[in-house]
């Protein structure tokens, strides 16, 4: 694996010093733009429990509880850099008890039937093992109602992402209809898609 491919590799599960340094990019930039775009197709509530699963550096979290009035936040990602940086980026809400990060996996997660009333999963889904079990695993977590928003950075309409795909083992850029297809599948319901054209960002909706 070349430098280039292993460094980008760590978008997937960052690990050592090169996670270091893209968990740290995950804070910044772009993504903070597209992940408060994306934020703006859903209410976030006022209170009860919130999950971002696969919180990278943790921003999202911190965005999460500023668009909520007193609900917690938990985060979860199967990297331990992910989760260092995390706790580290939300160090004062985790001291408040208002927040927590684990290292854990989407295809398990450690929590009761019921959990949520809101989870998200930003410019992550790229990378879950069998999908449908994966959204099936977040239905679970979820409250009755609760619902689900997904952010990615490419709508995979356009073929930009198979140089992405090239480079980093096991990701796959989801199109809109494979989405709804994967979410109806696991059992959701109200399904939403939102596309800026102009940046190819995809966002989805969806209630459990």
């Amino acid at each position: 694996m070349g430098l280039l491919s292993k460094f980008f590799s760590n978008t997937r599960k960052p690990e050592g010093f090169l996670g270091k340094i893209m968990v740290n990019g995950m804070n910044s930039g772009s993504h903070a733009a597209l992940a408060n775009w994306g934020l703006d197709y859903i209410k976030v509530p006022e209170e009860g429990e919130l999950l971002d699963i696969g919180c990278g550096g943790g921003a999202n979290l911190a965005r999460l509880m500023e668009r909520s009035g007193r609900a917690k936040a938990t985060g979860v990602d199967y990297s331990t850099v992910s989760v260092e940086k995390s706790r580290k980026t939300n160090a004062r809400a985790i001291g408040n008890g208002r927040c927590k990060v684990l290292e854990a996996s989407v295809s398990s997660l450690p929590f009761s039937d019921g959990t949520f009333a809101l989870a998200t999963a930003f410019e992550t889904v790229y990378f879950w093992p069998e999908i449908e079990k994966s959204f099936a695993e977040v239905l679970r977590v979820l409250a009755p109602g609760g619902r689900f928003l997904i952010v990615n950075e490419d709508d995979g309409l356009t073929g930009a992402n198979e140089k992405w795909e090239k480079l980093i083992d096991g990701m796959h850029t989801y199109t809109p209809d494979e989405l709804l297809a994967h979410l109806n599948a696991a059992g959701f319901k109200d399904i939403q898609i939102y596309r800026n054209e102009s940046k190819r960002w995809l966002a989805v909706t969806a209630t459990k």
